[in-house]
């Protein structure tokens, strides 16, 4: 900028000292005056001594750094915007460059090449081998741009666990656990953050959780398990707050299947009749039943009904369907079949 301009340019801090200028000289020097009066400044330009200033973009109220032209005039304010975008951009690019928690959004957003992963480890000292968990906080609701806050609060540490805004509702945490941590410590983690965020801002979230990786190249699979552990929980466990990906089982794999698929995997199981030709107490039974590990007496306990009631409720389900939830395979035939079908409705198609 000094070889195109002839003005004096440069750069103070929120103190008022000038940390870069054209003028060597004038480095160190203490301008207090020109803080007051850039926060003072409506339109954001500020005119001090001889000199005009304008703010670089922070993330708080008060600025951090400030771009400054000698000369108080309108040329004088053009250049000083100039050179404010110009700096703007150069800080953008280096805080991009040489940020975890950018290098970390980028991995999980596949925003960065494999090779690029390495090179940008080592030059940010960051730790490539560690076991990390990838956590995935879905507010329910109206959402709160503070949840961010509230979960950067609970692992302060930002240079070991990121928290990251992916889009107005969705929230991400990278937390790097100690050796050996189990599925227990994960829902520990989430549990923790379910509470503080209902605790302190009064919103119901719903949490994924990808499975532990050993290596940083690893994080945006880990990440993309923990939003398909959403999307599938919200069809097979609606009433869960927090879902581990590992714990998905077969669900897991329907979500996977081609619609057409399962049309046809239902007309072929029910051939007799369709599942829509089961009423709601003939849905509950079925449901207990499988709950109650096909036991036919406890499940008659939990359903306050005679054991004789029961087999004649199974009977009658046998006879529509074709299919005798005694027997443990069908049993498992007909379980699956009612996970496809949630799965087909949960996808807009009711039949």
């Amino acid at each position: 900028m000094k070889d195109n301009i002839d003005r004096m340019i440069g750069v103070i801090d929120a103190d008022g000292i000038v940390v870069a200028c054209s003028e060597l000289t004038c480095i160190g020097e203490h301008w207090s005056g020109a803080v007051a009066a850039i926060n003072a400044a409506e339109n954001g330009v500020a005119r001090f001594e001889g000199r005009t200033f304008k703010p670089l973009s922070g993330w708080g109220v008060q600025f951090g750094n400030a771009a400054f032209v000698q000369g108080d005039d309108d040329v004088a304010a053009s250049m000083c915007a100039m050179a404010a975008v110009a700096f703007n951009g150069a800080k953008t690019y280096y805080e991009e460059k040489h940020d975890k928690a950018t290098f970390v959004k980028n991995i999980v957003s596949d925003n960065i090449l494999l090779g690029d992963i390495y090179t940008q480890a080592k030059e940010l000292h960051f730790v490539s081998e560690a076991p990390r968990a990838a956590f995935l906080v879905r507010q329910l609701g109206q959402a709160d741009v503070s949840t961010i806050d509230v979960i950067q609060n609970l692992f302060p540490n930002n240079q070991v666990d990121f928290v990251i805004s992916i889009n107005e509702t969705d929230v991400a945490l990278i937390k790097q656990l100690p050796e050996g941590a189990d599925a227990k410590e994960l829902q520990k983690i989430a549990n923790q953050i379910a509470t503080a965020v209902a605790q302190e801002l009064g919103i119901k979230v719903v949490i994924g959780i990808g499975t532990v990786v050993n290596h940083i190249r690893d994080l945006a699979r880990a990440y993309k398990e923990a939003g398909v552990a959403i999307d599938v929980g919200k069809v097979f466990d609606t009433e869960k707050t927090v879902i581990n990906y590992e714990n998905l089982g077969i669900g897991r794999l329907i979500y996977q299947l081609p619609t057409i698929l399962c049309q046809m995997f239902l007309q072929e199981v029910f051939k007799k009749n369709p599942i829509d030709a089961l009423d709601q107490e003939t849905l509950l039974t079925i449901n207990k039943f499988f709950e109650n590990n096909l036991n036919v007496s406890e499940t008659a306990r939990k359903l306050f009904v005679h054991r004789n009631t029961l087999v004649y409720r199974l009977e009658k389900i046998k006879k529509l369907t074709g299919l005798d939830l005694r027997e443990f395979d069908d049993a498992i035939t007909f379980k699956v079949a009612l996970m496809v079908k949630k799965y087909l409705i949960s996808r807009g198609i009711e039949s």
